[in-house]
């Protein structure tokens, strides 16, 4: 009898390598199993499919950017930390920040999602937080989420190149007119497609 040589985290390894690469427009089994040196068959005996995969890579990714690099503390502020860990994964990695958060056959939904979750989860912790609505909440992500995701790509550009306090300017301004607002539940609305 054969021994398994390719386990589920040998796979998911030399995919995210591939994505880290090249992002999601070649996420092939061919190419999944070109960056590892083998054949396919290793792939399909530890995936039903390659949207399997794919599924479960994003979510090992989003679990590692939850774990590792989201939750690195920088100012003693919840909401501040989570923005500047974001805008420096999109500097640290930008081909992955893209594939991840900015490509349509990427990360998408799920990102979003989960992203949500984190930052609920986190931002609540945090005593001047904690007593928001989850409509507020819903706004205060919407807001910082776009203003940073914006700000990642022009920096990953090099259109813009702002110091961390010009980051956490920025961050401020988004936060303080969300809650310095009168905020109505359809400012946002269902954003997502």
């Amino acid at each position: 009898m054969r021994h398994k040589v390719y386990t589920r985290k040998h796979i998911l390894n030399a995919a995210y390598d591939l994505i880290e690469k090249n992002g999601f427009s070649n996420f092939t089994a061919r190419n999944v199993a070109a960056q590892m040196g083998v054949s396919t068959q290793p792939i399909y005996l530890e995936f039903e499919n390659m949207e399997d995969l794919k599924q479960s890579l994003i979510e090992s990714i989003m679990d590692e950017l939850t774990q590792k690099v989201f939750s690195v503390e920088h100012t003693g502020d919840k909401l501040f930390d989570i923005s500047i860990n974001y805008i420096e994964f999109a500097q640290k990695k930008p081909r992955l920040f893209m594939a991840m958060y900015l490509d349509e056959k990427g990360g998408g939904s799920i990102m979003y999602d989960r992203s949500y979750q984190f930052f609920k989860e986190t931002i609540l912790q945090q005593e001047e937080y904690k007593d928001l609505t989850e409509q507020y909440i819903e706004a205060l992500f919407h807001a910082t989420w776009i203003t940073l995701t914006g700000l990642a790509a022009l920096m990953i550009s090099k259109v813009v190149v702002p110091t961390r306090q010009q980051i956490i300017a920025i961050i401020e301004q988004s936060v303080n007119a969300i809650l310095e607002s009168n905020y109505e539940e359809n400012t946002f609305g269902d954003i997502k497609k």
